[in-house]
């Protein structure tokens, strides 16, 4: 019995289940049916935008799109030079539609609006009641010309940015202060660009739009520089020593503010630089420094003698500045050490002694001649020259040793031969030096590897060994062709001038001839007219002299009696001219005699044949 009842009871259970489950069936094709035919009476045409739905901030629920989009466009007519105003940094910057180009896509936005309400029949009307009661708000795309919004952006960009400042300490007199940092800001140009096209595409004028910035955030904190503030107070808090050997310079607290360098610019350390320390260091090394002085030579007679080195001392700028600054922030002891190097010669007495130069080679001096000006060309010349070094293997170059002859640097005007002829020049009487360093290396026995003669005979030089120079183009040169290196002297004594050739290595002998001048063709003729003289008249202004040539020989001889140099030097000088005057003036006519009865007439003289020229061809100028 007991499980008869069971039984009973579970059938009773399943049976109500089922009735359950039949009217939950049915409720809800009751619901399906009642949507349905809500959703039939709220679908409204297609042919309609549904209600709800604004465009760019106006409604255009029930409209045809063709009303639609004549609604939008007269109204964006109508705002599109009413400007809007966007904001960034506490700035307002107005800006119209027709400014930037701004052209909205009215169709496809109304396409888009138009989706809002589609659909089959109920579910249309279901997206109809949903735009109805919650909205849908759309955006038309638009958009702008190029180059103006580029343009406008960047001027947005100049006025809204603006870099962060770093906090800093700043000095008022002798007193600290720590200035705090301040963010910077800058317009993210993409970012606003879309922003703009976007409100200025909407048909509503009132809205503020903010722009679009990014912050630009300090680097160094007032806090962090606090460590750099204490101790800029105590540096100037109290005077400093600096002090080397004995001697000490005082710095007062005002020449320590001078000195120190406050930290700037994302510095957060204190240093002694700038200007001012600059110029401190300035006036300090010309108070301790000294220059090296290289090794020279000092000739007496044959004998050579090495004058030493001299080692130069220097401020070490940076490790004294480091060590004043460890001072200054130090309240006690507040003195620093000078920091020096010394600074070795650039030819050290060893370099000297290396360079072999031991006794006098050869010595040749000319005596003045000519104005007081030529003279003291010639003692130039030979300051110039004094002193000069040539290396083993090495071309010594008259010009490049004595440089360019001008006012400038102290040399006058005196005689010359310019074209065959004695005229007046800067430097006039240098050829006479470059003949005694001629003759000087001559009796040396060194390779002449450069020379040119006068171009007229000069008596008071030996024979067909002269030289003369010209800057740039003719030169004087010899090379050292010995294996030590070669020092070339020059003085100026009370008669004249002498060079010296020093050097070392083994003995060498000259041999040389002396030429004989011998002439090679008459003097050339200038004819000058001369209103003063009768025609046919002529006077000799001057003899002149004819052209001549001479040949030197000589032989060069090593130490074991090798021979160095076997050399021949013929040389070629011009005639100088013979100047005859020949007279221009008319003679007074003479005075007739009526010839007797039966007389002929006096035959009248003929005029001398003119006498042939001679010239010779120019010459470049030289200076004799």
């Amino acid at each position: 019995m007991r499980g008869d009842a069971t039984t009973l009871r579970g059938g009773q259970a399943a049976g109500a289940t089922r009735t359950v489950a039949r009217w939950a069936l049915a409720s809800l094709a009751l619901l399906a049916v009642l949507a349905a035919l809500v959703g039939l009476a709220f679908a409204g045409s297609p042919s309609r935008i549904a209600e709800g739905v604004a465009i760019a901030g106006v409604d255009v629920g029930g409209l045809t799109k063709r009303d639609a989009r004549a609604l939008l466009e007269g109204r964006f007519e109508r705002v599109a030079r009413v400007p809007i105003v966007f904001t960034a940094g506490g700035e307002s910057y107005p800006i119209k539609a027709t400014t930037l180009g701004v052209e909205p896509d009215w169709a496809a936005a109304i396409q888009t609006a138009s989706r809002e309400g589609e659909g089959f029949g109920p579910v249309r009307g279901f997206r109809r009641l949903q735009a109805r009661f919650f909205g849908a708000e759309i955006n038309p795309p638009a958009t702008a010309y190029g180059a103006a919004l580029d343009y406008k952006l960047a001027g947005l960009a100049r006025a809204i940015d603006q870099g962060h400042v770093e906090a800093k300490l700043v000095r008022r007199g002798l007193q600290i202060e720590v200035v705090p940092g301040q963010a910077g800001r800058h317009l993210d140009k993409e970012a606003a660009g879309g922003r703009i096209v976007r409100a200025l595409a909407r048909l509503d004028r009132g809205q503020v739009v903010a722009l679009p910035v990014t912050v630009d955030p300090v680097e160094v904190t007032a806090a962090e520089l606090a460590p750099a503030a204490r101790q800029a107070r105590i540096a100037l808090s109290a005077p400093v020593r600096l002090e080397h050997e004995g001697t000490r310079w005082r710095l007062p607290r005002w020449r320590i503010a001078e000195l120190l360098s406050l930290p700037v610019g994302g510095a957060t350390e204190l240093a002694i630089a700038g200007p001012g320390a600059e110029a401190w260091f300035a006036s300090l090394r010309k108070n301790v420094e000294r220059a090296p002085v290289d090794a020279t030579f000092r000739a007496s007679g044959d004998v050579v003698a090495i004058v030493p080195a001299k080692e130069g001392l220097a401020v070490d700028v940076p490790a004294t500045a480091k060590a004043l600054l460890a001072a200054a922030v130090s309240p006690n002891p507040r003195i620093a050490a000078l920091a020096v190097s010394t600074a070795e010669a650039d030819r050290t007495t060893a370099d000297a002694q290396a360079m072999g130069i031991e006794r006098r080679l050869a010595s040749y001096t000319t005596p003045y001649s000519g104005t007081s000006d030529r003279i003291t060309n010639l003692q130039l010349g030979v300051k110039y020259l004094d002193g000069a070094l040539v290396a083993p293997g090495g071309t010594f170059s008259f010009n490049e040793r004595v440089g360019e002859r001008t006012i400038e640097r102290g040399f006058r005007s005196a005689p010359v031969i310019i074209r065959d002829e004695y005229d007046e020049d800067v430097g006039g009487g240098v050829s006479q030096v470059a003949t005694t360093v001629f003759n000087a290396v001559w009796e040396a026995g060194l390779k002449i590897a450069e020379r040119t003669a006068h171009s007229l005979y000069i008596s008071r030089y030996q024979l067909g060994r002269d030289a003369t120079v010209n800057y740039p183009d003719i030169d004087l040169k010899f090379v050292n062709d010995t294996p030590n290196w070669i020092l070339v002297g020059g003085a100026a004594g009370e008669a004249g001038i002498t060079v010296s050739i020093y050097g070392g290595g083994p003995e060498r002998r000259i041999e040389s001839s002396p030429g004989t001048i011998r002439v090679t063709g008459p003097a050339p003729i200038r004819r000058v007219k001369d209103p003063e003289l009768l025609k046919g008249e002529t006077e000799v202004e001057e003899e002149g002299s004819p052209s001549r040539a001479t040949t030197v020989t000589r032989t060069v001889y090593g130490e074991v009696g090798n021979v160095i140099h076997d050399e021949i030097w013929n040389t070629s000088y011009r005639g100088e001219y013979r100047i005859i005057r020949v007279g221009t003036k008319k003679p007074p006519p003479p005075e007739e005699e009526d010839p007797k009865p039966g007389e002929p007439a006096p035959p009248k003289e003929p005029a001398p044949p003119p006498e042939p020229d001679v010239t010779a061809p120019a010459a470049p100028p030289t200076r004799p």
